[in-house]
């Protein structure tokens, strides 16, 4: 029997503004239930990859996938219902400041399906009861701390129960302690529901604590020049940047 297509396939992706080429040639697949983290050093065009896969920008060349369907060739209609089944977690956690936490996660809810005001409020209690905010539907994100306004987020980009969960650098800005309960709560998002997980990130303690697989982008060359489980790209890469970057340069 044949096995189901990736959730995400990328092959042969030229990221450029302009005439300026970003990244080239970057191919890599993300299996079901990973958490797969896109590493490189400042300005080596992460977050950039993170907006060519959720439907922000498309690529100079090349093609990205869901579940075996060419994103950017399908039509409008068609790329908006994919993009459905992914939830994303911006690095500001970009919540409206005019709305309370349970407006906030209710509007994914209101927009797409055609629940019932008490429906949506009961899911809504369950998404923020999920990250650790029960008790905390009536408060404003100004309110809150910066950590709970990234769990905030987390619970919004979470509410239509999407397949795949895009994370833009969910550690800036955070305290230690802060950053590791939010590792939790994505490894629990990740065992608990099966949710496959991209993270932009260069925060070592949250690529090794979580990290199933990844890739790593080199600004200099502007390629993808390893892949693998973040440890083994430390034991085994060849590229002394990467063995720099995985071990904050004191190798």
């Amino acid at each position: 029997m044949t096995a189901p297509p990736p959730p995400i396939r990328v092959r042969n992706v030229t990221m450029a503004y302009g005439d300026f080429v970003v990244m080239q040639d970057i191919t890599f697949d993300v299996a079901a239930g990973e958490i797969f983290f896109i590493m490189g050093g400042s300005g080596c065009g992460k977050s950039t990859l993170l907006r060519h896969l959720i439907g922000l920008k498309d690529p100079a060349a090349g093609t990205v996938e869901f579940w075996g369907e060419d994103f950017y060739a399908a039509t409008p209609e068609r790329r908006a219902e994919l993009l459905r089944r992914v939830g994303v977690l911006y690095q500001s956690g970009a919540l409206w400041s005019s709305m309370t936490l349970a407006e906030n996660v209710a509007v994914p809810l209101q927009t797409y399906t055609d629940l019932r005001p008490n429906e949506v409020q009961d899911m809504v209690e369950l998404r923020l009861a999920l990250v650790g905010l029960r008790g905390y539907e009536g408060y404003y994100p100004s309110e809150i701390s910066g950590g709970m306004q990234k769990r905030a987020g987390l619970a919004r980009a979470m509410a239509l129960d999407p397949e795949i969960l895009c994370i833009d650098e969910p550690s800036a800005g955070l305290d230690p302690i802060s950053s590791r309960r939010l590792d939790e709560l994505i490894q629990e998002v990740s065992e608990s529901l099966g949710t496959t997980i991209v993270i932009v990130s260069h925060e070592l303690a949250s690529i090794f604590s979580i990290g199933t697989n990844g890739i790593f982008l080199d600004a200099e060359t502007r390629r993808m020049i390893e892949s693998g489980p973040p440890r083994e790209m430390l034991e085994r890469s060849t590229h002394e940047v990467v063995r720099r970057f995985l071990s904050r340069g004191e190798t």
